[in-house]
């Protein structure tokens, strides 16, 4: 394996409504519809189809060169389960250590208004029945990186990230959800990825602009080696011990962006993975987010690596 992704499994309920409603307020909004997803998956299937050398998975080694994805998860042993894990190997996903459990799938409820914005709230379920102890050092042999969000509880992500750095690993953070972070996972991470509000929670700062952006990162670096401010329409930043940048992202007209921040994650992983710049992930990152952002759902609208790297400027 050469990326091993630690996190969240779940069934994305969406619904469409013309804005979101206030506090108190009942809407009317469109039939519901079932998306995978869960953080944790839709970045080890973005990694997955960035690695792909074409729009078809692989049963398992994805590239033709060895290169793959793990997944280390916890589902229910219910039918949204059942179906989350099936999707996972269809992508060519190794999920041996995706456990079915005795506990419900988990499950996010997700809003998209007009604009293609959308409000989330998760209902956990068998994620956060993973447990430090569950972790395994076996589990990490050969990671290139470990990728790792906030969905599972923070102790387990902490046991990832040292279990990662031990296998050699680059770690990877993806600090969402909003939560505040422990120095020890920090000690244990390479690259640190926020976007605005979770960079705000972090810091007390609003990054409403790439200048401020860069200085807020700036901050974050005292702490992490590298670290990636995502801006949405206006990009991403990063400062790191070879410099720092902005980047731009390509014009799209947006519909969804939910899996957006999870597309700029898992092509931000390919490229280090495969031994890139730390600039050039970051433009593949913002390309892949932006592509993302033009179809529906989390994980239905992830690019596959020949999509993102037509859109690549010369």
């Amino acid at each position: 394996m050469s990326i091993v992704v630690v996190g969240s499994i779940n069934m994305d309920l969406v619904v469409r409504v013309k804005r979101h409603p206030l506090p108190g307020e009942t809407l009317l909004g469109s039939d519901y519809e079932t998306h995978h997803g869960g953080k944790g998956a839709n970045q080890a299937v973005a990694a997955a189809r960035m690695l792909a050398r074409s729009a078809q998975p692989s049963k398992g080694v994805i590239s033709g060169q060895g290169l793959g994805v793990r997944m280390i998860g916890r589902v229910g042993q219910d039918e949204f389960g059942n179906q989350l894990r099936n999707a996972l190997k269809r992508e060519g996903i190794n999920v041996h250590a995706t456990i079915p459990i005795a506990a419900p799938t988990g499950v996010a409820f997700i809003a998209v208004n007009e604009e293609g914005q959308n409000t989330i709230i998760v209902s956990p379920g068998a994620n956060h029945r993973l447990r430090p102890e569950n972790l395994s050092p076996a589990e990490f042999e050969g990671a290139r990186v470990v990728v790792l969000q906030l969905e599972i509880p923070l102790e387990t992500v902490r046991r990832a990230a040292e279990l990662g750095r031990q296998a050699g690993a680059r770690v990877i953070l993806n600090a969402s959800p909003a939560q505040l972070l422990p120095n020890k996972l920090l000690e244990h991470t390479d690259i640190l990825v926020a976007n605005e509000s979770e960079a705000y929670g972090l810091t007390g700062v609003q990054p409403d602009s790439p200048e401020m952006a860069l200085e807020v990162a700036q901050v974050l670096a005292e702490k992490v080696p590298t670290v990636i401010i995502t801006l949405g329409e206006q990009g991403a930043v990063w400062v790191a011990p070879e410099g720092k940048g902005h980047q731009p992202v390509p014009k799209v007209e947006a519909i969804d962006t939910t899996g957006a921040g999870d597309a700029f994650i898992g092509a931000l992983a390919t490229a280090i993975c495969e031994g890139r710049s730390l600039s050039r992930a970051v433009e593949l990152g913002c390309v892949a987010g932006a592509l993302a952002a033009t179809k529906a759902g989390a994980q239905s609208s992830l690019p596959w690596r020949e999509d993102v790297f037509a859109r690549l400027e010369p």
